[in-house]
């Protein structure tokens, strides 16, 4: 234990001694409360009847006391009496474990006991830039589940096949730390060690975890470092006056009306760095999504207030602190904000977060799919623009929880006309989503295209597949997955500007979109048809001369689509069309996604733009002594070539005088 770290905002690993810990046969305590004038413990051990006055052992707040012959199964809270005399009662900010709400006292409990056994996954995972990230966000009771509330037991009967089925290969689950009110999906928390006793466990979740290893699945973690719930047990004026949270009221109350973390105090940071820490450590989590990060860098997210200096701090930190200890997690940023470096090491003054939600994308992407096929030729840029910053940061493509609640709708909700044309639309929109550069999450219910909104009281609509449409779109879904996964072109290059190149983003008359992705073995050609109408024999410019295969329409009528595809390969022809050499002649049926695949010959397309050519194909240096035995091989080629050329000739005129003159002795004759 080292305080001198805990109070300068440098220990990740106060969690091994603050709060509750076995200590031989009994249990020993230590809180941090600077303002406090007593502090006592009270146990369920006694009926909350007796009070063990804690020792101050350090000047700058921290207090200690050890029960023996105290078993790690009881109830405890803080009885705190005030610089101004009042008493008030608060749960242990480091608690592992708290009664189940409403219940609030924190509850002993002693992680080590649990034994993993995903060596095997933890030695080989990594922050998958190079690989698939399919991420399938969920809610622990949004899942399935027929009483009161899913546990993660049920949870690693459930969902662990599911998501193996479809070919997500992460699991993001929102906040799981202890918090009062349901309807705050735990973005609102009194215990952010505590790993929320609503579905189970301490053990319960390790397991869950443990599972989701054994079967290839990543586990990440949603945190909301921001702010904290207002409860009067919680961590608001923990001793009577603000601890964690700011002194000044302006900056205090964040705009959800809960308390705003003071990111400049030494023990909130190394608070909250411990607290992300004990689920990377104890519960093997393998990332961490940081909520409302723009509330972070600017105060209230607001731009115009100007940046928070001690947010900016905080987060440098905190990433470079868990980077340091665990190279091989991801840490992904919400943030809605356009403050540069944010996916960049700290050591080159970015934030040092790997990920991004690309919240633009998502934006621009949603407004035109809700938008009147009619009215898109005027807002064709909506789908293009993301490729124009895209490899400003490393962009996740998030079709999250925020999208299909308060109203907003669903996504195939939200899809413009008849329900036939949205799930025409909605599947159209999908293939763009896993074709277009980036890493990929959808939250749940979206792979089904479910109507109703998400509320955290019920369980998915799982009885809608019963229906042929929603039954067809989940297969669809599945197939998308099994795409991506499949090809690097899809999963490994997302970041390689090489590996993306539009063939035609200027069709605005149409609404048609075409583009290339490559990797070292295929090409894949895209085309969306945004508009209500067919085309038949439409010419596109490909980028290699070779025969083309339909990989995936998403008007097959396997996924309830008109059935209007290309269903023998097509080979190229040598017809330009979109600056290219090379094009084929497709039929797309209206509101159709479909992609092509070609198996590729070359390192690099044929391409007439030499820039593209140039970045796909490496230059080689050649030197002078080569250019000239280059040249003289040519040259001696050529010399070859004349002279057989030159033989076969003079052959050839013998030959056919030969033959006239015996033709003509045998007309003589």
């Amino acid at each position: 234990m080292n305080l001198d770290y805990f109070f300068s905002g440098l220990d990740t690993q106060a969690y091994k001694y603050m709060g509750c810990h076995k200590l031989g046969d009994g249990v020993e305590f230590y809180v941090w409360a600077p303002h406090a004038r007593k502090v006592e413990v009270f146990t369920s051990r006694e009926d909350f009847r007796h009070f063990y006055g804690m020792e101050k052992v350090d000047d700058r707040g921290i207090w200690h006391l050890v029960i023996g012959n105290c078993e790690c199964i009881y109830s405890y809270r803080f009885r705190i009496t005030t610089d101004r005399g009042h008493v008030i009662e608060k749960s242990d900010p480091y608690a592992f474990y708290s009664e189940r709400r409403p219940s609030n006292a924190s509850v002993m409990y002693d992680l080590s006991q649990y034994k993993f056994t995903d060596n095997e996954y933890m030695e080989k995972r990594n922050f998958s830039y190079n690989n698939p990230l399919n991420i399938y966000e969920v809610h622990v009771n949004g899942f399935k589940h027929e009483g009161e509330l899913t546990t993660y037991r049920e949870l690693k009967e459930e969902l662990i096949p599911y998501v193996k089925q479809m070919g997500y290969t992460h699991i993001e689950m929102m906040p799981i730390v202890e918090h009062p009110f349901d309807g705050s999906w735990g973005y609102q928390a009194t215990g952010f060690m505590s790993a929320t006793s609503r579905y189970g466990t301490p053990w319960d979740l390790m397991d869950f975890v443990n599972e989701c290893h054994l079967n290839n699945i990543g586990v990440i973690l949603d945190v909301a470092y921001v702010h904290f719930a207002t409860d009067a047990y919680g961590l608001c004026t923990f001793d009577g006056r603000p601890c964690y949270e700011y002194d000044d009221p302006k900056l205090s109350r964040s705009q959800w009306g809960s308390y705003q973390f003071n990111l400049g105090s030494g023990p909130v940071i190394s608070y909250l760095m411990s607290a992300a820490n004990i689920f990377l450590n104890e519960y093997h989590f393998d990332g961490l999504r940081m909520d409302a990060v723009s509330n972070i860098i600017f105060f209230d997210g607001n731009k115009n207030i100007g940046e928070n200096a001690s947010g900016l701090s905080f987060v440098k930190r905190f990433n470079y602190s868990i980077k340091k200890e665990h190279p091989d997690v991801m840490l992904i940023a919400e943030d809605s904000t356009d403050f540069p470096k944010v996916t960049v090491p700290t050591e080159y003054d970015g934030l040092g977060f790997d990920y991004k939600w690309d919240l633009g994308w998502m934006n621009d992407t949603l407004k035109y799919y809700m938008m009147d096929p009619e009215y898109r030729q005027y807002h064709h840029n909506m789908l293009t623009f993301s490729m124009a910053y895209f490899y400003s940061e490393k962009f996740i493509l998030p079709l999250s929880h925020d999208e299909v609640v308060h109203s907003k709708k669903t996504i195939v909700d939200k899809m413009w006309g008849s329900q036939e044309d949205q799930f025409r639309m909605c599947r159209n929109l999908f293939l763009y989503m896993f074709t277009h550069p980036g890493k990929k999450l959808n939250f749940l219910g979206n792979d089904i295209a479910m109507y109703r909104e998400f509320d955290e009281r019920r369980g998915i609509d799982w009885d809608i597949l019963q229906y042929p449409l929603h039954d067809s779109f989940n297969r669809f879904f599945r197939d998308l997955c099994q795409i991506y996964n499949a090809y690097k072109a899809f999963n490994s290059y997302d970041y390689d500007p090489a590996s993306f190149k539009w063939i035609d983003a200027d069709n605005y008359k149409q609404s048609v979109y075409i583009y290339s992705r490559y990797e070292e073995d295929y090409c894949f050609v895209v085309v969306l048809n945004m508009k209500p109408i067919p085309y038949t024999n439409y010419r596109i410019g490909v980028p290699y001369s070779g025969t083309y295969t339909e990989l995936i329409n998403s008007e097959k009528d396997i996924y309830s689509g008109c059935n209007m595809c290309n269903f023998k390969p097509i080979r190229s022809k040598k017809v330009k069309s979109h600056g290219l050499p090379n094009s084929i002649a497709i039929d797309l049926a209206p509101y159709a996604g479909v992609v092509f695949s070609v198996k590729t010959k070359k390192k690099a397309p044929v391409l007439e733009d030499p820039e593209m050519v140039e970045t796909i194909k490496p230059k080689t240096r050649v030197s002078r002594t080569a250019k000239s035995a280059t040249a003289k091989s040519t040259k001696e080629k050529k010399t070859v070539k004349e002279t057989k050329t030159k033989a076969k000739t003079v052959k050839t005129t013998k030959t056919a005088k030969t033959k006239t003159a015996r033709a003509k002795s045998a007309k003589a004759a």
